[in-house]
């Protein structure tokens, strides 16, 4: 299994090619969070007033840069807020904060607040890629780890959960056992996190969101610029939403919309996503001659694995003794979406499996098998998911999006959702309310918005970038080829475009886009000459 990160559930390797229904809850509940949260942050019709104060003020606190493999280039703190506001009085959370300075002598005075994907990734450790693609150039960065991950308290991560995943490279993807250890696994993380007092249900994207108004408050910032990526988008555009004052400008990358976003909507982008890559193939002579047809390729090679799974030996890329892992038709999907294999490799990979060599895709499975323990939050993934993503569709809606989106394949397969595999399982034990009647919502905005998306992004499919801006009345779309999940670090031309955006907001320079093609697909000889 692959981690997720639109996420989805699960990690995904630490490479940078990474980087997320049941009846609803009462209505009384419903009904009072509304009211409240109507209270606290007004929507952007109201915005016309002054902004509102919270009912708890937050506080910033200055103290040491964390530990990191790269040291954090910059002063650093964390932000004291409540752990659910609601309850007045209640546990505070501490989220580690870093303020990158500017590579520019001259920067401009509003910076750029990062939010990161997952949910449930670490924010810290972005910090050399946002830098390396020049987030920072003319603005400082400001870096905030999400409630619940890896540099705030309390921490979300869940050992059990990534333990489990270090050995499902050796089980069946999608089988009911896997997904029964899944479930214990799930369970014995949220018995623990309940019992240190964690209340599970305050950690959603509406708390999340407040954080980072409140923390614009805290460092006294008139009017900053916001850029996520994956569930940050999801994240940017609720705090968009709720917390418009102050808000200079919106960059988006790797859409999830959350008036969309749900388990059905995973096929629809691995669908977009994994055929853009088959289409780009076609447009090349050389692939298209070399590995006609690969569509079908995949769907012979699905149902085969499906069918008859492969257990072979292979070792992690990041080395070390080979492992043994189990290739069945759930993992080859999940490593496509994944992009577990990089995409120029795919048509190869595909064709090899169908020669009987799995090399690439083993070797691609093998690397879930040494996880950083720890390190991903998965308890915020969860808390997120099933209160906000999970809700109100059911498991036969989730196979009919499957069918939909690949008629043919095994029904074994398309129950999962891409990168959520027993999600329905796993939110019956997590057990958060049902928040889809305040997350679930479109934002209207005619704050300027720059939206970016990759063609070959089979977890945040590319069209829903161009969906979400439907809505943001003074938004740039730009749609980069041959690139996927998480934009600016893998494209050049995509970080001159972000660079142009901050510096003028209404009007980025996009002419780089027009000459970008993917790049060239690997071509292996073919087996009778190999």
């Amino acid at each position: 299994m692959a981690e997720q990160d639109f996420g989805t559930g699960c990690p995904a390797p630490r490479g940078r090619t990474r980087h997320r229904g049941r009846a609803r809850s009462g209505a009384a509940l419903v009904t009072a969070g509304l009211a409240f949260l109507a209270v606290l942050a007004p929507t952007p019709s109201a915005a016309g007033g002054g902004e509102p104060r919270p009912l708890v003020p937050a506080r910033f606190v200055p103290g040491p840069c964390p530990t990191t493999p790269e040291p954090v280039p910059g002063r650093c703190g964390y932000l004291e807020v409540p752990e659910n506001r609601a309850r007045r009085g209640g546990r505070t959370v501490r989220l580690t904060v870093a303020i990158v300075p500017a590579a520019s002598d001259r920067p401009a005075a509003d910076p750029v607040v990062f939010m990161t994907g997952g949910p449930g990734a670490d924010a810290i450790s972005d910090i050399p890629f946002l830098i390396d693609s020049g987030v920072n150039r003319d603005r400082d960065l400001i870096v905030m780890a999400q409630r619940g991950t890896l540099h705030s308290r309390p921490n979300l991560a869940c050992p059990e959960v990534d333990r489990f995943y270090a050995e499902a490279v050796g089980l069946r993807y999608d089988a009911p056992a896997t997904g029964r250890r899944l479930v214990r696994a799930t369970r014995a993380c949220r018995d623990r996190l309940t019992a240190s007092g964690v209340d599970l249900s305050a950690y959603n994207t509406t708390e999340n969101a407040a954080d980072f108004a409140d923390l614009r408050r805290a460092l006294g910032i008139e009017r900053w610029n916001v850029y996520g990526y994956s569930y940050g988008t999801d994240l940017a555009l609720t705090y968009l939403r709720r917390h418009p004052w102050g808000v200079r400008s919106v960059a988006i990358d790797s859409v999830v919309p959350p008036q969309v976003v749900s388990l059905p909507w995973t096929w629809d982008s691995a669908r977009e996503g994994i055929t853009t890559v088959f289409a780009a193939c076609a447009a090349q002579p050389r692939c298209a001659h070399r590995y006609p047809d690969l569509r079908r390729t995949l769907t012979e090679q699905v149902r085969r694995l499906e069918a008859r799974p492969l257990t072979v030996m292979a070792a992690p890329p990041s080395g070390g003794a080979p492992v043994r892992v189990v290739l069945d038709g759930g993992a080859l999907v999940n490593l496509l979406v994944a992009n577990a294999v990089p995409a120029v490799d795919v048509p190869a990979a595909l064709d090899e499996l169908a020669h009987g060599n799995p090399e690439r895709f083993a070797r691609a499975r093998a690397a879930g098998a040494t996880p950083v323990v720890g390190e991903f939050a998965h308890g915020l993934t969860q808390s997120v998911a099933c209160a906000e993503w999970v809700p109100g569709y059911s498991r036969a809606d989730l196979l009919r999006a499957g069918r939909r989106a690949f008629p043919g394949w095994p029904d074994s397969v398309l129950a999962q959702a891409p990168q959520l595999p027993f999600e329905h399982d796993v939110c019956r034990v997590w057990n958060v309310p049902d928040r889809t009647a305040v997350q679930r919502v479109t934002t209207t905005s005619a704050v300027p918005a720059l939206v970016l998306s990759g063609t070959f992004d089979a977890k945040t499919g590319a069209r829903w970038g161009a969906y979400a801006a439907r809505t943001l009345s003074r938004s740039t779309t730009v749609r980069i080829p041959g690139i996927g999940h998480w934009v600016v670090p893998q494209s050049p031309c995509a970080q001159r475009v972000l660079a142009s955006f901050l510096t003028r907001p209404t009007g980025p320079d996009t002419r780089c886009v027009a000459g970008l093609a993917p790049k060239p697909f690997t071509i292996t000889p073919p087996p009778e000459t190999a």
